[in-house]
C-alpha cells in the first residue's frame, strides 16, 4: 500500500504480456501532475534517516518541492545512476585496500565520468542490541557464538560490504553466523527486528538504534556521501536539496538523531567530467 501511495504512475501490463524488461518502452498512467513530478528530487541508494530529515527540511523551506527516495543499497545507487534512473544516490562503499570510501567504486563503474561525489556525513556503524545487552555481545567475534542470532542487510548494501570485511578480519566464515542469510533493506528495519526479538543483534548506525531505543556497540566510522549525475546538478530542485544539507537547521536535526559528524555537507568532494565517447 505504501508503494502505491508514493507512486507517480501506474504501469499497465497487457493480459497476454509476460512483463517488461529494463529499458523497454511502455505506456503509464500518471497519478500526479507532470509539474509535480518534474519538481521531485529522485534519490535511490543506501538508507539513512538523514535523507528523510533533509526532505522534511526542504519541504519546510519550499512547499512545492518534493523528494522521492527508495532504499536499494549503495551498489543499487551506482547502477541506478548509470542507467539514468536517479539524480542522487546514497553511497558508503569501503575500499578494503586503503580504507577509503566510494571513490574507487565510482571510478570503476563510471569510466566515462559524468558524475560528482557530494559530501554528506561521517557516521558511526556498530552492533545494535537489545536494551541491557542480555547476551553480553561485545563485538564481531560474538557473531560466531551458537547462542547469538543476527539479522543482515541485503546484498549490495554498504553495510553488508562492511560486515563481510569485519568478518574476514576476525577469520569468521559467514556460514558460522546464525541469521547471515536473513536480510532487511534498511537500518531501521534491522533495528525493528532486534527490538521485536527477531534477532539478537544487527550491524547498523547509531541513529537507527536510538530510534528503537536499543543499546549500541560502536565499531567504526564511515563516510556516507551522495553520488550525483552532472546533469542533476543543473536542476534547481537538486541544488536546493544540497543547500539544505549545509544548513544550520539540518545540522540541528542530525544532532538530535545522534551518531553523525559534519564538515561541509553539500559540497562537491570530487567531480568526474564526462568524457567523449
Amino acid at each position: 500500500m505504501t508503494s502505491f501511495v508514493k507512486a507517480d504512475c501506474l504501469l499497465d501490463v497487457p493480459q497476454n504480456c509476460e512483463g517488461y524488461e529494463a529499458g523497454d518502452r511502455a505506456f503509464a498512467r500518471l497519478l500526479k501532475p507532470v509539474e509535480r513530478i518534474a519538481r521531485t528530487v529522485r534519490i535511490l541508494g543506501s538508507h539513512d534517516p538523514l535523507i528523510d530529515e533533509a526532505a522534511d527540511e526542504l519541504r519546510r523551506m519550499d512547499i512545492s518541492a518534493h523528494v522521492s527516495s527508495a532504499h536499494v543499497g549503495s551498489m543499487g545507487a551506482i547502477l541506478a545512476l548509470s542507467r539514468g534512473e536517479a539524480q542522487l544516490g546514497g553511497v558508503h562503499l569501503l575500499d578494503e585496500t586503503d580504507g577509503s570510501y566510494n571513490v574507487s567504486y565510482i571510478e570503476k563503474y563510471f569510466p566515462n565520468g559524468g558524475v560528482a561525489l557530494i559530501e554528506c556525513v561521517r557516521r558511526t556503524q556498530g552492533l545494535m542490541v537489545k536494551k541491557g545487552n542480555p547476551k553480553g555481545i561485545q563485538g564481531i567475534a560474538d557473531l560466531a557464538r551458537g547462542d547469538v542470532s543476527y539479522v543482515n542487510r541485503q546484498k549490495g548494501a554498504g553495510t553488508r560490504v562492511l560486515l563481510d570485511y569485519l568478518l574476514r578480519q576476525e577469520g569468521i566464515e559467514p556460514s558460522r553466523v546464525i541469521g547471515y542469510a536473513r536480510e532487511e533493506l534498511t537500518h531501521t528495519a534491522v533495528a525493528a527486528q532486534v527490538r521485536s526479538g527477531g534477532a539478537d543483534c544487527g550491524l547498523g548506525i547509531l541513529s537507527a538504534a536510538r530510534i528503537y531505543d536499543l543499546d549500541f556497540i560502536p565499531l567504526c566510522g564511515e563516510q556516507y556521501d551522495l553520488l550525483a549525475s552532472l546533469s542533476a546538478l543543473e536542476s534547481p530542485q537538486v541544488r536546493a536539496f544540497l543547500r539544505v544539507l549545509g544548513s544550520e537547521a539540518f545540522a540541528k536535526r542530525l544532532e538530535k538523531l545522534g551518531g553523525y559528524e559534519l564538515d561541509r555537507p553539500g559540497r562537491i568532494r570530487k567531480l568526474w567530467p564526462e568524457k567523449e565517447a
